[in-house]
């Protein structure tokens, strides 16, 4: 996979939230926007083909619907998502090395079945809405979050994964084990000034998260839900030409 060099394709904006009336009124504030997430609401909502409409205005699209399943049933879903030409596409770690293998196979054949690039898989290791205490307390895995993150993104690297989706407080510490090919995506960013109160716990500045080795960040609200939405999105770029591409 090729390092990722222009700081507009570090940024990966969530379209959580909106339909899709709502989704191409934003865009149009933000002609210089690369990529974007589809997540589960906006996928029920607006189907397969919203992928289709986000591709013709030019932007990649990573699909965002964390599969978890039974090895055949990740197969097919990854297979038929492949086809829809979302360009990364997440799953669970944590549905084991056989379900993930034949997932990230699935995908590359739904894609050439249809003539296109196979996407890359983003293997979930544990999601940034939870943190230690409750991590622990209510999932009663005997293991420190942290190192659960670890061994998650150790077993989808050997499943063949492209990469991993953390929070970025995890990212020093995964760079250290996987080289730089291996995505390593993380939601939770924040400016450091924000007080948008959500439920994301474990996060970090684009800056931060940059420097310590994330490969892309997805932001949605401190940019969807800003007033001017143009302007939030050029302070996270100005944030990275600053402080990483200079």
């Amino acid at each position: 996979m090729s390092l990722i060099t222009n700081p507009r394709d570090k940024l990966i904006l969530a379209l959580d939230g909106m339909d899709s009336r709502e989704v191409f009124a934003l865009l149009e504030k933000l002609p210089d926007l690369r990529w974007v997430k589809v997540g589960l609401e906006l996928f029920v909502s607006a189907g397969p083909q919203i992928i289709s409409d986000l591709r013709e205005h030019g932007l990649s699209v990573f699909l965002d619907l964390k599969f978890h399943d039974i090895p055949i049933t990740m197969a097919g879903a990854c297979r038929k998502a492949a086809r829809t030409g979302a360009s990364l596409i997440s799953v669970h770690a944590s549905a084991g090395r056989d379900a993930l293998l034949e997932a990230k196979a699935a995908a590359s054949e739904g894609a050439a079945e249809v003539g296109l690039t196979a996407p890359s898989l983003l293997a979930v290791t544990v999601l940034t809405s939870w943190n230690a205490k409750k991590f622990s307390d209510q999932l009663f895995i005997d293991q420190p979050l942290q190192k659960r993150v670890e061994f998650l993104s150790v077993l989808a690297s050997e499943s063949d994964m492209d990469g991993c989706i953390c929070s970025p407080l995890e990212v020093s510490a995964l760079r250290r084990i996987h080289p730089a090919s291996f995505e390593l995506v993380t939601p939770g960013i924040r400016m450091k000034d924000s007080d948008l109160n959500d439920d994301q716990v474990r996060v970090l500045s684009p800056s931060e998260a940059i420097s310590q080795g994330a490969s892309r960040l997805v932001v949605g609200r401190p940019i969807t839900y800003a007033l001017q939405p143009a302007v939030a999105f050029e302070r996270f770029v100005k944030e990275l030409e600053c402080n990483y591409f200079d």
